[in-house]
């Protein structure tokens, strides 16, 4: 039996697309939010396309809660052997309007909530050789366009960064126990939720979750982007 994926921050979108890729293809599916009506319709939809899954609710944001629920999927579903973490705030706001108990929190989920769930996952991804795979988005990236487009996306675009840093350092971390960490930087709105709608630069999140299975499966590449809203060249790093 397939170890199990362990999704964080899960949504219609990209973890949904994610959890059906995976799960389609053995790995049993845990997802982890807060919304618990979200949660129990994605648990239905999911079973019913004869995927194993379970759902977990938890306040991702709070380290305890994340050493807790870790513990909980291990003992029900088994070792994990891919973390997904997908997990961000939505905060609208300039650097001098936005509150920095907000910013706090942004970067609490993005970097803290992260590297939490990496800890208390590492045993089991050691033992597996498995995967860390992260969800970015262009705002990530120090480019002279991006920034101008983030002046109003303030917490969110720091905390991405951070987030893309902490990535990058942990593909190098934990190279040595042969667990392989990807990321995937999101160029453009996404597909059926709300911030794409109305938006022509939107990408599919099916197309994102093969993008994650290619980087579970291959273990060459550490970033990749998909999407093309911003017209910025990125390479991929490999480590």
């Amino acid at each position: 039996m397939k170890n199990t994926i362990l999704i964080c921050g899960y949504g219609p979108g990209i973890s949904h697309a994610v959890a059906r890729r995976f799960g389609k293809a053995g790995h049993p599916v845990a997802l982890i939010a807060r919304n618990v009506e979200r949660l129990a319709k994605a648990e239905a939809e999911l079973t019913a396309e004869g995927i194993k899954v379970q759902a977990f609710s938890a306040d991702l944001s709070d380290v305890k809660a994340i050493q807790h629920v870790v513990k909980g999927v291990r003992e029900i579903l088994g070792p994990i052997g891919i973390l997904h973490w997908n997990v961000f705030l939505d905060i609208e706001g300039d650097l001098l309007s936005t509150s920095p108990t907000e910013l706090s929190k942004s970067f609490d989920l993005r970097v803290a909530g992260y590297i939490a769930a990496v800890q208390e996952s590492q045993e089991d991804l050691a033992v597996s050789k498995g995967t860390v795979l992260v969800t970015s988005g262009v705002m990530a990236l120090d480019h002279p366009q991006i920034n101008a487009f983030a002046v109003n996306y303030a917490a969110l675009a720091i905390s991405v960064a951070a987030q893309r840093k902490a990535t990058h350092i942990l593909a190098h971390t934990l190279a040595p126990r042969e667990i392989h960490v990807g990321e995937v930087v999101v160029n453009g709105f996404v597909e059926g939720t709300p911030g794409g709608i109305g938006k022509s630069d939107t990408v599919a999140p099916a197309d994102i979750a093969e993008q994650f299975w290619e980087l579970h499966a291959a273990r060459q590449v550490h970033s990749v982007m998909v999407g093309g809203a911003v017209p910025v060249s990125e390479t991929g790093f490999y480590g």
